[in-house]
């Protein structure tokens, strides 16, 4: 399953509004393989960064079993058309390549990301 950012931090986030639905969602999903864009993995990163909570937030995506996607030699072209043709942003563009590249589920709590996603074909659990 490719995760979205929204998952994960509210999954980081006790105090964040979709915290329990992100606690329920992954493990509804516990025996799936958790994965994640590089580029949302950062963006999951950023505010641990910024506080000094980096590696207790690396370890909580450990402890999950989150793993990072790789992204081929033609992702960037792959990424143009994706936003080209759903107007996403690019880091949402990153994780619906991901869902796309690995023939995955996508777990999100934006429902745009989700509306084009599904319009891709790819199935959705929010």
């Amino acid at each position: 399953m490719i995760l979205d950012a929204s998952v994960l931090v509210a999954h980081l986030d006790g105090g964040d509004a979709h915290h329990e639905r992100a606690v329920n969602l992954l493990l509804e999903a516990v025996q799936e393989e958790f994965r994640a864009s590089p580029i949302t993995l950062a963006e999951v990163l950023t505010g641990p960064a910024r506080t000094g909570a980096l590696d207790r937030a690396r370890a909580a995506l450990a402890a999950i079993g989150v793993r990072s996607t790789g992204m081929d030699d033609d992702a960037p072209e792959k990424l143009a058309v994706i936003r080209a043709a759903t107007g996403l942003k690019m880091p949402d563009c990153c994780v619906v390549l991901a869902a796309e590249e690995e023939a995955s589920e996508l777990a999100t709590f934006d429902d745009r990301l989700a509306a084009a996603a599904r319009v891709r074909g790819i199935q959705v659990r929010n």
